[in-house]
């Protein structure tokens, strides 16, 4: 018996489906939400334009000596778009980790689309510059050198801020730069994150690390962090003996870490996350 026609071609034609990450609905949408590595695993027929988010790693800040102010560590690379006719097949999600004191995070990745890792703050200790990434870590200081911040990813963030005077400057963010250092008024503020309401609702992340600071009795503040999860710069007065670590940039936001100021501890950048929708 020959079977009608549509029967025969329902046996061979599945709709396009995806699993991995966590799945959510909004509106008209379904998301796909990735805080670790994992795969966006694509089945059926035809294709699906995929919207993306893809935060790399936040910078640490940068390690604190004996000599003065390290920098705030940049946001991780924020990226941003839609990748047409994406078809059946595994596709590896990388979400970058944050990185550690004086180190950059790691790239964020998916769909063959990577975003760069937010660049560490300068060491205070030689007075070092930030370090490029995503976007730039900010500059440490010691007694003598005036430093600036490292340079962002075209695209992907912001320049991190000069240190200054003991003082660190602040890490990138992926909304503005980061704030130099300002004597005596303290370190640089983190830059700003950016605000997507990729998944329903509008988060802001990506922010840059406070500068940290040291004091010799004549005051100043520790940066700021940028919004969107930028860590605090750390705070060291020789006069008094008060200490204040920098504290870490938020976990899944790619924001960087805040600056060592002294002998305290820096902290470390934020872990990224990939956010993907389409049309459900």
């Amino acid at each position: 018996m020959t079977l009608p026609l549509g029967i025969v071609a329902s046996a061979y034609f599945q709709p396009w489906t995806a699993t991995g990450g966590t799945i959510t609905t909004s509106g008209l949408y379904t998301i796909h939400s990735f805080t670790t590595n994992g795969t966006f695993a694509v089945s059926g027929s035809g294709t699906k334009d995929i919207e993306y988010l893809i935060i790399a790693g936040g910078g640490g800040g940068g390690a604190a000596g004996a000599n003065g102010g390290s920098g705030g560590g940049g946001a991780g690379g924020y990226r941003t778009g839609t990748q047409i006719g994406v078809s059946s097949g595994n596709h590896l999600v990388v979400v970058g980790a944050g990185g550690s004191s004086s180190a950059n995070g790691s790239d964020s990745s998916v769909l063959t689309i990577t975003s760069t890792g937010g660049g560490a703050g300068g060491n205070d200790n030689g007075g070092t510059n930030g370090n490029p990434g995503g976007s730039g870590g900010g500059g440490g200081h010691d007694f003598s050198i005036t430093t600036s911040g490292g340079t962002a990813t075209s695209g992907q963030g912001n320049n991190g801020g000069g240190g200054v005077s003991l003082r660190g400057g602040g890490g990138g963010g992926a909304g503005t730069i980061g704030g130099t250092a300002v004597d005596p008024t303290g370190g640089g503020n983190g830059g700003n994150g950016l605000s997507s309401s990729i998944n329903g609702t509008p988060v802001t992340r990506a922010g840059g690390g406070g500068g940290g600071v040291r004091s010799t009795g004549n005051g100043g503040t520790r940066g700021s962090g940028g919004s969107g999860g930028g860590g605090i710069g750390g705070y060291f007065d020789s006069t008094s003996g008060n200490v204040i670590d920098g504290t870490n940039g938020s976990v899944n936001t790619g924001s960087g870490g805040g600056g060592g100021g002294n002998y305290t501890n820096s902290g470390s950048g934020g872990s990224g996350v990939v956010i993907l929708r389409y049309l459900t």
